[in-house]
């Protein structure tokens, strides 16, 4: 019995590592159009607080949840795909297992 194909799966994990590692950098590639509008609206509402003269501790807390629901989410993304690499390689050996254990010997 052949290995598993796994193979989408690994690549989509290694991407999906890339992107967290890029996040962690605060990194704008790996960010969804919504996340990316978010940070955005951020840092603008920063810079016009720190323009005229205020606090922009408001956008700064804002930014810093920013960066960790999408860091949570491509947490959780990975998490699944190890999951099911691991399901499907589970259910390779225990097929292998059975077909082994039929035998007449």
């Amino acid at each position: 019995m052949p290995k598993p194909n796994t193979s989408r799966l690994d690549r989509d994990i290694r991407q999906t590592e890339r992107k967290l590692q890029a996040v962690r950098k605060q990194e704008m590639w790996p960010l969804t159009g919504k996340e990316r509008r978010a940070v955005m609206r951020a840092l603008a509402g920063g810079s016009y607080k720190v323009v005229r003269g205020k606090s922009p501790g408001r956008a700064e807390r804002k930014l810093d949840m920013l960066w960790q629901s999408v860091m949570t989410r491509l947490t959780t993304e990975l998490t699944a795909l190890q999951t099911e690499r691991q399901r499907i390689v589970n259910e390779a050996a225990t097929a292998k297992a059975a077909k082994r254990s039929s035998g007449w010997w």
